[in-house]
């Protein structure tokens, strides 16, 4: 038997994309780029685990929906922002989720060099 003193289980939604117009540069917010952006909720998982009832676990459709309008939605400066707030979101709307962690990929900044993306990953917990 599995001794319940800590369960904490993840949930990852991955490689999400979304087009928005933000960025410090005027042409960045007039022509907008794309943006990945990768979730991770913990919470407790195991009642859904062992009853097979969706009820007891989140929504990951919602979870898209969120960040979509979040990224999609009015522009920002820093993809800073743009993490802090889904994670902000995610917290108050799914009450389950006790802790999640978002990235959010920025592909080809506009910055001289040779770049992949640029991406900023942040934790935040339920207070």
């Amino acid at each position: 038997m599995i001794k319940e003193a800590f369960i904490i289980d993840k949930v990852h939604v991955e490689g999400m994309e979304f087009y928005g117009y933000h960025g410090v540069f005027k042409e960045e917010n007039k022509l907008g780029q794309r943006f990945r952006v990768d979730l991770t909720a913990f919470l407790d998982l195991s009642e859904a685990g062992k009853t097979d009832n969706i009820e007891a676990t989140i929504n990951y459709a919602e979870l898209y929906k969120l960040c979509k309008e979040v990224v999609e939605g009015e522009p920002v400066n820093l993809v800073e922002t743009l993490a802090e707030t889904i994670a902000a979101q995610v917290l108050e709307n799914f009450e389950a989720v006790q802790e999640c962690t978002v990235k959010v990929v920025k592909p080809d900044p506009p910055i001289p060099g040779h770049y992949k993306s640029v991406a900023i990953e942040m934790t935040r917990k339920r207070k």
